[in-house]
């Protein structure tokens, strides 16, 4: 019918028969003759006007709920173009909006005209070949024009049915879905649109395919599909679908990122749905996976870190809460393969390694089992598989990323649910209350020890560090922490009575020392009578210590985790009235409260996909991704702050990622379930996937030029510094009272604009600009009770940089947006300090971060130098110090990446290079006339790598040269006695030292004086404190001085004051 109306209306209707069109040859399937194309084309326009005019709802209705209504309503749309140009208005119901005009007819007359154009020569010669319409290749080409011009505001792309229906032609296939996949990577609207128009199905079929070169594509389609809508797993795995993915994960020639993409799409079939998980396990997915982290041995070249992320989280999903999944893990061996993993240097591998971990713990939430429970399980041999899983997560309780803590909190949470009644004892353990006892916040819980009988409280520290404890000698605990007293000696008689204890808080790090005594053992097992045969106490005893300290963490976020985790094994009470005192400001009660605290703190990149700009896949399909290098450091640590983690993606419905296991858990396991904290890793991870993968970020280029213009300026005012002739230094440009009530402590001044940041011994930090004299913004580092800070440090001066603020108990915390009032966001969180926790004293905790290498070291009043390398967030170094020595100062190079100069409390200088196997470089004590502590320690500008400046509190000053350490070629006597503070500046030739007598004196290198700045008494005859900080600016002649009265002033050349 409409072949015969538009011959009447087109040029062919003088020399064309009408009779041939009843003679058309071919048959309607078959899209290869021309009935079939001809057939087709009207079927693809009919489909593209109705769903570019109905409603989405509608259209769905129509056109794809039922074959016989979509042709009916298809000829209802063919109807109306030719009654209305008769004048005619047909009528339907539903009531449709007109479509006679749409321009997409225009689409079917022309194609229409080039097919019947052939038909003379094909019905008088039947061996005559039928040449296809141009008609398809001509709309996917418009709808790659779209792609290349459109986006989410535009109008949405017309040729989407077009491009269904192409789908279905073998010629055009790969064409058209590699367009698609461009077209879903826009984003979930996107992939909205697409599945509105009916393409579900259509994949779904293609997944039957064998054909190699479709494989890699269909796998992007799908994992933009599910990334979206999680609840087609229920269609996958119904239609076998996830053999196709295992299939694609198995095989060695597909690029890592792909692989990655297929474990990611097998994760969503299995993730809460139990029916996918059996499926899959029958196909053998747990022993793919394995091998394929086998084979990612650290030997190999760098394997996708992408890639062993989503096999951890694909396994973790696979067993979670899934008996039978977990006893096929633990007989292949898997927590052993998974726990090399948790020392990979991307803190996602390593969060999904413990979520993998964790959830491989049976928590009895498995509502397939019949009664009788476990009973066909080995009991020892589960019991020592656990045990192994619960020694490998005490082992990064200390990690690095707030990631990767709040991970091991929600497997220790699991771990407590399983052992409730042995972890509640031993708990019960540690806080009896015995009245007037000052042992009673001692707990008195038992590790055995391995060659003494006994041993002294000390901390569980993984690494086998050397750990003083705050009361006893000192103890050295392994990884399997039998501690052993150094000497051999059982300690009994240590001095008790001290602060800490006295308090008995439980958040108190004296609450996670352990004793030995007999007692526990019968405590632990009368009267329970538990399915689980208990573990090693020990072990209970180290993950009481470990929940103890993930509930003081410096994340807020780890914190709550681990409050909620010590609810779980009874200690709420506890926990609710010892946390006024400890900061906590929860109220009673308030530790069982679900974890629905946004992450917003924890602001880090999704992935590594993105982080390196690089890895993306090709838009070809065809071209090997290439694994991009490790970034430069700079590029490297700003991606700390690169993605603000969105809380939406947690627990929004719509996003299809809602948290399927409340549902999946069965009636009885929600109650129950509640309780338990959530993981986030698989749900922020799966954010990964909802982002644009084929395009490069484009707000890349004004990074890289406002680095390069601070670069440039920078070096214009090295050059200047250098060649200048310093004279007073006493011209004081600016003077700020803080309000602190305590005094400055410490002050920084930032490099690229005129802001000076102060805090004080409360860690209040306050951001002052000082060419316009205003307050940009103040606010408290922490809530905790014990304060202290010890140093401030940027991180990426010459990008958007980011404050690192390092507390007198070894936490440290990064800041970013903190020049904007109350905008400042904490972007990570770590304890940079293990082994030893603040409670009876502090460590005093030394800390100095270097910008080339990406480390941060640190120490204090502990036997070891920890350096951590914040862009992988781990610890990399634990450098060993002699015996009872401590660390007062530390410096590091701006010249050579890895080396630093310590100063200790015994008057010592070392200098250290972390790139050399003994670390140690040499050594020297040039404070002999008195000895006292090093205050202040810094390497001399210049190129020259090993001399350093050192001062005493005695009051010298001492030049060394650390290749020579017989003597010092200069000594100043600056201040005798009461040598409070010491700045180097980084390449002009000045150093200033302050002092308890409010006065600052300014040398050269060559020792001479250049003047000195005295405090003078205000006019209302104060007397003015001590000089407590000093700092050059890192570019310019300008000094910050801040004193104990609170004032901070700085100072310039009085030639050349700056702009």
């Amino acid at each position: 019918m409409a072949l015969r109306w538009f011959c009447t209306r087109s040029l062919l209707h003088e020399s064309f028969d009408y009779s041939l069109i009843d003679r058309i040859p071919g048959r309607q399937t078959d899209r290869k003759t021309l009935l079939g194309e001809l057939n087709w084309i009207f079927t693809a326009v009919t489909d593209t006007i109705a769903w570019n005019v109905l409603p989405h709802d509608l259209f769905q209705r129509l056109f794809r709920q039922d074959l016989l209504v979509a042709s009916l309503f298809r000829n209802f749309l063919l109807a109306e173009r030719i009654m209305r140009s008769a004048n005619c208005s047909p009528i339907s119901y539903p009531m449709l909006p007109p479509t006679h005009q749409h321009h997409m007819w225009d689409a079917w007359d022309m194609a229409a005209e080039i097919c019947l154009s052939q038909l003379p020569t094909l019905v008088d010669d039947p061996n005559a070949e039928f040449q296809p319409s141009p008609f398809f290749t001509e709309q996917l080409t418009a709808f790659e024009v779209w792609l290349d011009h459109g986006s989410e505001n535009k109008k949405p792309p017309e040729q989407l049915p077009i491009v269904l229906q192409v789908l279905l032609s073998q010629c055009h296939r790969f064409r058209a879905l590699v367009l698609l996949g461009r077209f879903l990577d826009m984003g979930p609207w996107a992939v909205e649109l697409a599945l509105s128009v009916g393409i579900f199905p259509y994949v779904l079929k293609l997944l039957q395919t064998t054909t190699p070169e479709l494989r890699q594509i269909l796998v992007f389609i799908w994992t933009k599909i599910l990334a979206l809508d999680k609840s087609c797993q229920v269609d996958l795995v119904k239609d076998g679908g996830h053999a196709y993915f295992i299939k694609f994960l198995d095989s060695v020639e597909a690029y890592p990122e792909q692989r990655a993409m297929a474990a990611f799409v097998l994760a969503v079939i299995v993730d809460g749905h139990r029916r996918g998980q059996e499926t899959c396990i029958a196909a053998n997915l747990i022993h793919v996976c394995l091998k394929h982290l086998q084979c990612s041995s650290p030997n190999e070249a760098q394997t996708e870190p992408l890639f062993l992320q989503w096999i951890c989280l694909c396994l973790a999903k696979l067993w979670e809460d899934f008996l039978e999944a977990q006893q096929l893990g633990l007989q292949a061996d898997a927590p052993a393969i998974l726990a090399p993993l948790l020392s990979e240097p991307q803190p996602e591998v390593r969060a999904a390694a413990v979520f993998a971990l964790g959830t491989a713990l049976d928590v009895g939430f498995d509502t397939s089992r019949d009664g009788h429970g476990d009973e066909d399980c080995d009991d020892d041999e589960k019991n020592r598989a656990e045990a192994s899983i619960i020694k490998n997560l005490l082992n990064v309780v200390s990690d690095g990323s707030p990631l990767v803590r709040a991970e091991v909190a929600v497997a220790l949470s699991r771990f407590a649910f399983g052992h409730n009644k042995h972890l509640k004892s031993v708990a019960a353990a540690y806080w009896k209350p015995q009245s007037g006892s000052v042992l009673t916040s001692l707990p008195s819980f038992a590790i055995k020890g391995s060659g003494s009988g006994y041993t002294t409280p000390t901390h569980y520290m993984p690494h086998g560090s050397i750990v003083p404890s705050p009361i006893a000698p000192l103890l050295r605990v392994g990884n399997d922490s039998p501690s052993v007293a150094r000497d051999g000696r059982v300690s009994t008689s240590s001095p008790l009575a001290t602060s800490g204890i006295m308090h008995g808080s439980p958040l108190s790090d004296d609450s996670s020392l352990h004793s030995d005594s007999g007692a526990p053992n019968d405590c632990v097992s009368n009267g329970i009578h538990s399915t689980r045969r208990p573990l090693d106490n020990a072990l209970y005893s180290q993950c009481v210590l470990a929940m103890c300290n993930l509930a003081k963490d410096p994340s807020p976020r780890v914190a709550t985790l681990g409050r909620r985790v010590l609810a779980i094994i009874g200690i709420e009470q506890v926990v609710a009235k010892s946390v006024k005192p400890a900061g906590l400001n929860t109220r009673p009660g308030e530790s069982i409260t679900t974890a629905s605290s946004s992450l917003a703190g924890l602001a880090r990149s999704s992935s590594w996909f993105e982080l390196n700009g690089g890895g993306h896949l090709p838009l070809t399909f065809r071209t090997p991704p290439v694994s991009p290098p490790r970034p430069s450091y700079l590029t490297g640590m700003r991606r700390v702050c690169s993605l603000e983690f969105r809380p939406h993606l947690m627990n929004s419905s719509d996003s299809g990622l809602a948290d399927p296991l409340l549902a999946s858990a069965g009636p009885s396991g929600v109650t129950e379930r509640s309780l338990l904290p959530q993981s986030m890793i698989y749900n922020w991870s799966c954010g990964h996937f909802s982002k644009p993968l084929l395009t490069a970020m484009d707000d890349s280029e004004d990074i890289v030029a406002r680095r390069e213009e601070r670069e440039k300026l920078a070096l214009d005012h090295i050059v200047k510094c250098q060649h200048s002739s310093v004279s007073k230094l006493h011209n004081q440009i600016a003077s700020w009272d803080t309000k602190f009530e305590t005094g400055t402590k410490t002050a920084l001044l930032q490099p690229f604009s005129p802001v000076v940041i102060a805090s004080d011994e409360n860690e209040r930090i306050r951001v002052w600009n000082y060419e316009e004299a205003t307050l940009l913004n103040s606010f408290s580092n922490h809530d905790y009770p014990d304060k202290g800070i010890s140093k401030l440090c940027l991180v990426n001066e010459f990008d958007e940089n980011l404050l690192l603020v390092a507390s007198n108990d070894g936490n440290i915390r990064i800041w970013k947006d903190y020049t904007s009032k109350g905008k400042q966001k904490l972007v990570t969180a770590f304890p940079s300090i293990q082994g030893h926790r603040p409670g009876v004293r502090s460590v005093n905790a030394v800390v100095e971060w270097q910008q080339q290498s990406g480390y941060l070291f640190s120490s204090g009043e502990i036997s070891s130098i920890m350096a951590w390398d914040l862009d992988k967030e781990q610890l990399v170094n634990t450098i060993p110090l002699p015996q009872d020595s401590s660390i007062s100062a530390l410096a590091v190079s701006q010249v050579h990446g890895g080396e630093f100069a310590a100063g200790f409390v015994d008057g010592y200088v070392r200098l250290y290079d972390i790139r050399t196997p003994e670390m140690l470089v040499s050594e020297t004590q040039p404070h002999t006339q008195r000895v006292e502590r090093v205050v202040g320690i810094g390497f001399q500008p210049g190129r020259e790598p090993a001399k350093i400046v050192s001062a005493s509190q005695a009051g010298n000053i001492q030049f060394l040269d650390m290749r020579n350490t017989k003597n010092t070629y200069l000594t100043i006597d600056a201040h005798r006695g009461s040598l409070t503070a010491l700045a180097i500046h980084r390449h002009a030739p000045i150093i200033a030292s302050g002092s308890a007598k409010q006065l600052i004196k300014v040398f050269n290198l060559e020792g001479d004086p250049l003047g000195t700045i005295r405090y003078y008494p205000t006019f209302m005859a104060q007397k003015i404190g001590s000089v407590s900080c000093l700092t050059f600016h890192p570019y310019q002649v300008l000094l910050a001085a801040g004193a104990a009265d609170a004032c901070v002033s700085i100072y310039a050349d009085e030639i050349s004051p700056p702009r």
